[in-house]
């Protein structure tokens, strides 16, 4: 047997996240297998399949065994001898085993009872082992980010395009809405999880038929063996668990996983050489280009987006398994080995924002906001962007025509070429237009001051930014125990 631990994880070798080592490392990937047996094997036992003192040879010392039973190892004998993998680990197993007990390993069992409660575990242990507590350190520091920018005037973009005002706060905010949001979704998913040991077919043939339980029982062998491994039974089955409780979980870690897509595209969008309202730390001996020295590459950010497109084609193997032939075809099977390439992708994508310096900064702590870039941003169309507020006031002060028409074909033009904020050419179109003037004196003073201040029309950027700290707090609380203390939102 092989003692050397290959505990490389699925997908390119290139991302390797060590957090998901334990659980998906190719070596341990039967160590569910064997708790599943494991449960199985003691419940025989309760059940008074298996004699007591037989039982009893099922030590601390041998379930760590078992436990351990490598990857390789059943490699070797199922390429050898079995032809089917967990007939080869039922082979590792007995070796292990005294005798007595040796022979009930696998009783009542179909591989797929062991293999989809096994990966059930395994999805469940990476989420919370590795998974939650990342996310966790992930949010706390965006709500910092976003306390820290919440008044940063910022000028908002839509279609590439400057918008209307917000702040960067109020920007950050809406990423960290959406990671917190996928954060529920993927925890009630990740509890929701149900395995199965309902034999061959789903219809628990072995179990009824040969008294290990009895039709319509509630605490029958299943229910026994899935408690042991705090799980729940799916309500029916086939040889194979519904594809749906698993794909929901999964999809949510895909949502997630485009939450951290968002911020890469945005994120290297500002970081343009004429945008620069942000830039991405540069540590010692880092290279930009291989040519151009002189540039600083957004690699990160970059990384982030590119691995939400790498899950986002992952899940289509899920969509492909959503059907079999009948009870259970074996099409599937080697396509569902993939599926932890979406949890292992997440876990790099956050730990490219968690990758710390060597003094102990994570990357997203590091990062720089140009409040000089932001401001300078802003002023390039500040004298046009309150073309909305202007059309809307004109036509609550009794304009009669189409203010957008007058203002986007006559004023925002001559402002553009001008330079002159929209009421100034406004103003100097209505002493022209009698009619004109009437409705722009009508315009409240307090409206023209706002129109004015193109900085103060920012409507409740700030309050909805510290709305979405105050809830991403109190997920926080609730998944994470982690204690925070509320603030009140600043009016």
């Amino acid at each position: 047997m092989t003692h050397i631990e290959n505990l490389i994880l699925p997908g390119n070798p290139r991302y390797q996240p060590k957090e998901m080592f334990p659980v998906f490392g190719y070596d341990n990937l039967y160590q569910k297998v064997s708790e599943v047996e494991v449960a199985t094997l003691e419940t025989l036992g309760e059940i008074g399949i298996i004699p007591k003192e037989d039982l009893e040879k099922l030590t601390k010392e041998i379930k760590k065994k078992l436990y351990n039973i490598k990857t390789t190892d059943i490699d070797k004998i199922e390429k050898e001898i079995t032809r089917h993998d967990i007939r080869a680990w039922v082979r590792c197993a007995q070796d292990i085993l005294d005798p007595k007990l040796a022979r009930w390993v696998h009783v009542p069992l179909t591989s797929y009872d062991v293999i989809d409660t096994a990966r059930i575990l395994q999805y469940r242990q990476a989420y919370e082992e590795a998974l939650k507590p990342t996310i966790s350190r992930l949010i706390i520091i965006f709500i910092k980010l976003v306390e820290e920018n919440i008044n940063q005037i910022q000028i908002g973009r839509t279609h590439g395009q400057h918008a209307l005002p917000i702040t960067m706060g109020f920007w950050l905010a809406t990423i960290l809405n959406r990671i917190v949001d996928n954060w529920e979704s993927l925890d009630y998913y990740s509890n929701n999880l149900k395995g199965k040991i309902s034999g061959a077919v789903g219809a628990h043939n072995a179990q009824i038929g040969l008294g290990f339980s009895q039709k319509g029982h509630d605490d029958n062998f299943e229910i026994k063996v899935l408690q042991k491994l705090n799980l729940k039974p799916a309500r029916i089955s086939t040889q194979i668990l519904p594809p749906e409780n698993l794909a929901h979980f999964l999809f949510s870690a895909i949502n997630l996983s485009s939450s951290f897509g968002q911020f890469g595209r945005d994120s290297r969008n500002l970081m343009r050489s004429e945008i620069e309202e942000m830039t991405e730390s540069f540590e010692s001996g880092q290279v930009g280009s291989s040519t151009m020295a002189h540039k600083r590459n957004p690699i990160n950010f970059e990384n982030l987006e590119g691995m939400w497109l790498r899950n986002k084609n992952e899940f289509g193997k899920v969509l492909d398994n959503f059907i079999s032939d009948h009870q259970r075809d074996l099409v599937g099977s080697s396509i569902a080995r993939d599926y932890p390439i979406i949890l292992i992708n997440l876990q790099q994508q956050m730990n490219t924002l968690l990758k710390e310096d060597k003094e102990g900064n994570t990357f997203l702590e590091r990062l720089k906001f140009n409040r000089e870039a932001c401001q300078i941003n802003f002023q390039k169309s500040s004298n046009v962007i309150l073309a909305e507020p202007l059309y809307i006031a004109l036509q609550m002060a009794g304009y009669c025509g189409d203010a957008h028409e007058l203002v986007n074909r006559q004023l925002v033009p001559e402002a553009q070429k001008s330079s002159k904020m929209l009421t100034d050419v406004l103003l100097d179109l209505s002493k022209k237009d009698e009619n004109l003037k009437a409705i722009f004196n009508n315009i409240p003073s307090e409206i023209m001051e706002l129109l004015k201040k193109p900085e103060n029309y920012i409507g409740d950027a700030k309050e909805k930014s510290f709305e979405i700290v105050n809830y991403a707090k109190l997920i926080l609380n609730k998944l994470s125990k982690k204690t925070w203390t509320i603030k009140k939102i600043k009016k």
